[in-house]
């Protein structure tokens, strides 16, 4: 999706402007850290910014503030839309993540599980082998 200007501004703002949940959120899923996942932040989707994206699972996971209990009905809206584009959106309140962690990464946990596998390239079972044992033939 090309970005335009606005867009790429708002989500650098929205990257500095971190609130404590997403901070603590993002400090466990930078670098690959859960499940070997790649997540990006304040990542463009559907054409809005959401706060975590795993492109690979085509997972969205938004941390809600306060605010959003007022904004439901709009949440509800830009959830639709980012469904019809083919991801599934996980929401949490902040309070309800910094109380437990877990609910976010067992989420993550059967959204991955429920991800049919790709097959290999080569259309072997190869890859299912354990790095470093090669089938022999």
């Amino acid at each position: 999706m090309h970005q335009s200007e606005d867009r790429t501004a708002r989500a650098r703002r929205l990257r500095s402007d971190t609130t404590s949940a997403e901070a603590v959120l993002w400090s466990m899923l930078r670098g690959r850290r859960f499940e070997g996942l790649k997540f990006r932040r304040q990542a463009p989707v559907a054409g809005f910014v959401v706060d975590f994206l795993c492109a690979e699972l085509r997972l969205v996971i938004e941390l809600d503030g306060g605010v959003h209990r007022l904004r439901e009905f709009e949440d509800a809206a830009r959830d639709a839309r980012i469904t019809a584009a083919g991801f599934v959106v996980l929401r949490f309140g902040n309070e309800a993540f910094k109380q437990n962690p877990n609910l976010v990464f067992e989420a993550v946990r059967l959204i991955a599980s429920q991800r049919p596998q790709p097959p290999h390239p080569t259309g072997s079972a190869g890859h299912l082998l354990p790095r470093g044992e090669k089938e022999t033939g």
